[in-house]
């Protein structure tokens, strides 16, 4: 009899818990035995394992191979074990030296010939490794992705008959000491394209700055559209620990982070035919929403009224908590879902509310229908409401149009904002909370009385008068000032006229 025991990673949310894998050689009758809660793809590995091994020279055990994925009650998926169950049983038939096991993990498919696949989710296996202080055996094609994490000891190899050179010292490791050399970020879309829609341009600015949410009301063909798709070149670089947040989240979804890697922040634009559970996550075995995609990024509804009410109403505790908690019958998770959110609509159903040609032919009752479909307390988290009108046609076609900023000079002001804001409080001001929203953004006698009486006038909630001062702080970091000043406030309530139309 004959056991060994070989440690991988499972995939849970964003997180890697260890797995062990043990394998037992006994007497009896040829047999192969998997068992610690795997799924169908799991239990496949059985034939890729033994093919794998014969196509490279090795030789099956003729014997009963118990396979163990402990622990027992984590559900197993995914072909992520295959390399581990095969070191395993090399070990186990003694075909293998056993004695540097305990060092390392390993991970990835395995092909029948014996090469080595990728897999989703290194990037959390990855850090996960690190913590344990152990060296990582993967694929080589997921080589890139690993070495995001800083001091840990990498081994890509590109089939099995490598592992076993590995772990005889025949192949050299590579520790990772220094960061990758990033990707040449993507040429963003400029600013400097969108003619007019100064008010727009300015919110857009202020949202920029301090990570606020935004809710673009206008005609289509406004801009709307253009103005949001313009927003990623004003936002500053990931930093890095938001890099391997990000980079992470999208390895756990098996999409391709390579600008998340080179600090480009997330842009999500989800069509309105979304469902609730493609927006914040979930399945049998939970993934990551569209809102966790956007974590630390931008979550772009382009006609969000069009959305069921239903979709939007989960957007409540995600856009107030900044991550998601999904409970099923067999697991609960949570997923991080700290983003900001862009929305945009029309005034009315045909669109034209707004327009001074009175070509909007819709009823008041038809109108206050279409605009009820966002509810009020969805409308309260979003910091920012603007009405985003046409531009006439002589303007647009007007060569000599004002001097306009390109998002090259925004960002810089932007960049001076949002490092003003981390050195003052370690956090974007949309992100205050408790005692440091009072100290930050500190008002005196005669803004609070100011902020009061505009509070009552405009019926403005408590979480309403909150977002008021984390945006009135953002304008007055945008203006290099240490305290909010009267216009600063005053700018900043302007920002929460009501979004409906009164008649």
């Amino acid at each position: 009899m004959a056991l060994s025991r070989v440690f991988t990673r499972a995939q849970l949310g964003v997180s890697a818990p260890l797995v062990e894998v043990e394998v037992h050689l006994s007497g009896g009758l040829p047999a192969f035995q998997l068992v610690g809660l795997p799924e169908a793809a799991v239990r496949e590995s059985k034939e890729r394992v033994r093919s794998a091994l014969l196509n490279l020279g090795f030789k099956f055990p003729i014997s009963r191979i118990t396979v163990n994925l402990a622990p027992a009650d984590l559900p197993k998926e995914g072909g992520r074990y295959d390399l581990a169950i095969a070191v395993g049983i090399l070990a186990a038939s003694k075909q293998l030296a056993d004695d540097k096991l305990s060092e390392w993990e390993f991970i990835g498919e395995l092909a029948l010939s014996g090469d080595l696949r990728s897999v989703k989710g290194i990037l959390p296996v990855a850090i996960a490794c690190h913590v344990s202080q152990r060296k990582l055996c993967l694929a080589t094609m997921s080589f890139d992705e690993a070495r995001l994490v800083n001091n840990l000891v990498l081994a890509p190899v590109d089939n099995l008959l490598q592992v076993c050179h590995l772990l005889s010292g025949q192949l050299p490791l590579i520790n990772v000491t220094v960061p990758k050399t990033v990707l040449k970020p993507i040429k963003r879309l400029d600013l400097i394209d969108v003619k007019g829609q100064f008010q727009a341009k300015r919110a857009l600015e202020i949202t920029a700055s301090g990570g606020h949410h935004l809710l673009m009301s206008g005609s289509p063909g406004s801009g709307k559209s253009m103005l949001a798709a313009r927003l990623g070149g004003l936002l500053p670089p990931l930093t890095e620990e938001e890099r391997i947040e990000s980079a992470a989240i999208y390895s756990v979804a098996g999409l391709n982070n390579q600008q998340i890697c080179a600090g480009e922040r997330p842009f999500r634009a989800p069509h309105h035919t979304a469902s609730a559970v493609s927006l914040v996550g979930g399945g049998s075995y939970p993934q990551p929403g569209e809102i966790s995609l956007a974590h630390n990024g931008v979550l772009f509804l382009d006609e969000v009224v069009e959305f069921p009410r239903s979709v939007l109403e989960v957007l409540r505790e995600p856009l107030e908590a900044g991550s998601i908690h999904i409970s099923r019958a067999a697991q609960k998770l949570s997923f991080p879902a700290r983003f900001q959110l862009i929305a945009a609509m029309n005034p009315c159903p045909c669109g034209y509310a707004l327009d001074t040609s009175g070509r909007c032919r819709c009823t008041p009752d038809q109108i206050k229908r279409y605009q009820s479909r966002l509810s009020g307390p969805l409308l309260d988290r979003i910091d920012l409401h603007i009405q985003v009108h046409p531009i006439a046609a002589k303007d647009l076609l007007d060569a000599e149009l004002p001097t306009q900023e390109s998002s090259v000079v925004i960002a810089q002001r932007v960049a001076k904002s949002v490092e003003k804001q981390l050195l003052r409080q370690g956090c974007r001001n949309a992100y205050l909370e408790g005692k440091s929203l009072e100290r930050v953004c500190f008002l005196d006698k005669s803004l609070r009385l100011l902020l009061a009486s505009a509070a009552t006038k405009l019926q403005l909630s408590a979480r309403s008068c909150n977002r008021v001062l984390k945006v009135s702080r953002s304008i007055a970091d945008l203006a290099l000032s240490d305290n909010i000043q009267r216009q600063h406030l005053l700018e900043a309530l302007s920002y929460r006229q009501v979004s409906s139309i009164n008649f």
